[in-house]
């Protein structure tokens, strides 16, 4: 049977089923958020009735970071309730996600109230963070349980990667794949398939290894703040680290599932000392009392301070005397030596081989985190890999635990392990003692199969046809040409691909000559090309450092002369004859997002952070930037006689003017940076494999460049109006006076000038404009403050 989601519905809406509805709606989906009717709601149908799924939707209106991509994709939420509505909304509903209170028999009656409204094929999924699955839908017809499995996202679902997919014993296999697809693609998940186990995979983990780590802390004298010293990016994982983890996650929630986890694993011996362990939980208990339950209360292991000064200072809590106390920033000898590794494998060898107080935390997290991970084998997965996956997309890990091993080496670890009294699974010496010594099967450096438990062997790792991996293009001699900053690569087909690799992909000199070049073997080699990398951000603009430098220095002719080099790169690409797909991802800003600006077409990945934010630097956009708002969004409408420009002129002077960032690539779209034409991809995974698709249906469709059109120069009516506007926010108190110089720069650039009349010119006239603002902005003092402020606290100066 061919599956479909046409329509859908979630039944519950607090935080988790709200933000599940919304993230329905990013991807398209028409979504009806249900929830019972308020125990004092009128018997008689009306809005009352529906209050608490009306709040729920509300809530994630408002919430921060947004669940929904725009403004504009609620419209695809309806709401009602479980009593007027159900029949309806089940019945024409393609896939039901339940997602209420965790209990059993509450969970079984709903279930047996959908089994006979659902349609046939309908699928059925609970969003249960640990109650077993196949309970769930004990009494309902054999084909109720052929289309019910468990589905469950990881909170927020928008931004968390991780989908654990949970079948019965009696699902179709058929539904599993359906629903898999659906969420690696049009939600842009990473699926990991679970057994029916408890608390699956991902928590499962998490608190078994988070447990251990409570324990050893508190029983071992550590500080909140020695422990998050050390727990965050130097040993991979999020920034966050522990403790701060710990207060977003909630007090009572980590209690909570604690306790749950307690009662179902009791066959765990690994987990159950620690899940038990009597002074943690007091400490616990203590601050769940005390209402300290993490960052929704206000206060946790960290509290918010004013000191004297006004100034913000985040207090640790003092683990025996719970008290908040100043902080102190803890030094250790391991983290000095550590913190300029590069590479993970080498930088956890460091603190390995250590024996300051750091080094030993790091040491007993590593070791019964890879005993635990491996003693869940098989339990609740096959192979390793679920598990490295859950921890990586659910918890923000850059390795999970069978993947680390690996980078340490399986053997030696292995050995370090008994000897510090954390023996893995006895599989695992089964597998040394057979001759197989990693846990993956590597071709180079790409992992192509998994060591199998239960077969005692490698199974291969499937994965998408025509899937493009940079890391296996450079394996495969792919690289037409690089230096410091770039690298041209061969991906098959007629596609090249130019991938920026300075820090933060901010633009510099080499980036600018690789991508001439690259222009240069597309013009004769290939057919297209995509500029896109597989880095967290896309750009983050310009090198600022080597602006500032130079201004100060004086060296107005080597400025110029960049600045020209932007423009011209940016502006061939426009017109290049063949196409160019831009892939943006992350953070695209100022020079970043010029560039992506400036492609034949946009592929971007829907969570794509973009915008022009060089107002906050002091300058204005000139890398062709401040033209393309003209052509975009200026220019379009005053092809229609007698239209009004200044709606659209201030669309474009308040955009740039604020520093306005869209915060998804669908709102990108709605301020004008993407078209309607280009297109949004929800799973980053595939982003250049879609991005070198589009080149390929570009070219199939006989692609040629765009028409080089005038644009519309408003004249000096429209730049008078434009510093008024300008003058009223400043006179408001919402710009400083040299915000308001600055915008009176931006405005002649936007007008076109002392025109005395509107007029359309070239798109060179704007380019001149642009550069001679910049310059003239780069030379004063205020500017140059600005961009120093920038780069020394990484935060926006308003002098």
């Amino acid at each position: 049977m061919k599956y479909r989601v046409h329509k859908a519905v979630v039944i519950g809406s607090g935080t988790m089923g709200a933000a599940l509805a919304a993230h329905l709606a990013n991807a398209g989906v028409p979504v009806t958020l249900l929830d019972i009717v308020p125990k004092d709601a009128p018997e008689a149908e009306g809005d009352a009735r529906d209050k608490l799924a009306r709040d729920g939707l509300e809530r994630a209106e408002k919430s921060r970071p947004a669940s929904f991509f725009s403004e504009e994709r609620p419209v695809l939420v309806r709401i009602g309730n479980l009593e007027d509505d159900f029949e309806q909304v089940i019945g024409q509903a393609d896939w039901i996600i339940e997602a209420i209170i965790e209990n059993l028999q509450i969970k079984q009656d709903l279930m047996k109230r959908i089994d006979p409204v659902r349609k046939p094929a309908a699928i059925v999924s609970t969003n249960t963070s640990g109650i077993p699955v196949n309970d769930i839908a004990a009494g309902c017809s054999q084909e109720f349980k052929q289309h019910f499995l468990g589905a469950h996202f990881f909170n927020p679902p928008r931004y968390l990667k991780l989908l654990e997919v949970i079948p019965t014993t009696e699902t179709l296999p058929e539904v599993v794949k359906f629903i898999s697809w659906f969420g690696e693609y049009r939600l842009g998940k990473g699926v990991v398939l679970c057994k029916d186990t408890p608390n699956f995979i991902g928590n499962r983990v998490a608190f078994g290894t988070g447990a251990f780590a409570l324990d050893f802390i508190v029983n071992n004298g550590y500080t909140v703040e020695e422990v998050d010293a050390v727990t965050g990016k130097l040993i991979g994982r999020p920034k966050t680290a522990t403790f701060r983890l710990i207060d977003l996650v909630g007090i009572d929630v980590w209690d909570h599932v604690g306790r749950n986890l307690i009662e179902a694993i009791p066959h765990d011996s690994y987990a159950m000392p620690y899940l038990r362990s009597e002074k943690p939980n007091a400490l616990i208990s203590k601050m769940i009392e005390k209402n300290w339950l993490g960052n929704k209360a206000g206060v946790g292991f960290y509290k918010a301070v004013r000191v004297d000064d006004g100034k913000k200072e985040f207090w640790p809590l003092d683990l025996e005397k719970l008290e908040h106390v100043p902080p102190v920033k803890p030094r250790f000898d391991s983290i000095g030596k550590a913190r300029d590794v590069e590479e993970l494998g080498e930088r956890l060898r460091v603190f390995l081989g250590e024996t300051d107080k750091a080094a030993k935390l790091v040491q007993a997290l590593t070791y019964q985190g890879l005993q635990y991970a491996s003693a869940l084998l098989p339990e609740v997965a096959d192979t390793g890999k679920p598990i490295d996956d859950a921890i990586r997309w659910g918890f923000g890990h850059q390795a999970g635990p069978f993947e680390t091993w690996d980078m340490l080496g399986v053997a030696e670890t292995t050995q370090a392990m008994k000897t510090a009294g954390f023996e893995p699974a006895h599989w695992v010496s089964g597998m040394l003692a057979s001759g197989i010594t990693t846990f993956y099967q590597y071709d180079g450096s790409s992992q192509v199969g998994v060591f199998d438990v239960g077969q005692k062997k490698y199974v291969p790792i499937e994965r998408p046809a025509g899937l493009v991996l940079l890391k296996e293009l450079r394996q495969a001699k792919k690289v037409i040409s690089e230096n410091a900053g770039a690298a041209l690569f061969d991906t098959g087909d007629g596609v090249a691909l130019l991938e920026f690799h300075t820090k933060m992909n901010t633009l510099d000199d080499d980036i600018l000559t690789m991508a001439q070049e690259a222009l240069e073997r597309v013009d004769t080699d290939f057919d297209g090309l995509v500029v896109g990398c597989e880095a967290e951000n896309f750009s983050a603009g310009a090198n600022l450092f080597m602006v500032v430098v130079a201004a100060q220095q004086g060296m107005w002719d080597t400025l110029d002369e960049v600045i020209r080099k932007l423009q011209g790169l940016n502006m061939r690409m426009r017109y290049f004859p063949k196409p160019i797909v831009m892939a943006p991802a992350g953070l695209a800003l100022g020079g970043g997002c010029e560039v992506a600006m400036h492609g034949s077409r946009v592929v971007a990945a829907a969570e794509t952070y973009i915008g022009l934010v060089e107002m906050g630097a002091g300058v204005i956009p000139a890398g062709a930037g401040t033209k393309e708002y003209v052509r975009r969004i200026i220019t379009p409408p005053m092809r229609i006689p007698d239209a009004n420009v200044l709606p659209f002129l201030q669309k474009a002077f308040l955009q740039i003017g604020q520093a306005k960032v869209a915060t998804s690539a669908e709102e990108a779209r709605q301020m004008g940076i993407f078209g309607l034409e280009d297109r949004i991809v929800m799973n980053r995974d595939h982003l250049l494999t879609e991005a070198r698709l589009e080149v390929l249906h570009m070219v199939a469709g006989g692609y040629s460049p765009p028409l080089p059109l005038p644009l519309y120069a408003a004249g000096r009516d429209m730049l008078g109006a434009a510093k008024v506007s300008a003058w009223m926010f400043q006179k408001g108190g919402y710009m400083t006076e040299y915000d308001l110089h600055i915008a009176g720069k931006l405005a002649h650039i936007l007008t076109g000038g002392n025109l005395s009349k509107p007029q359309w010119v070239s798109e060179q006239y704007f380019l001149d404009l642009e550069r001679e603002a910049f310059l003239s902005l780069c030379g004063e003092e205020k500017t140059q403050q600005r961009m120093w402020a920038i780069l020394q606290t990484g935060k926006p100066l308003r002098n």
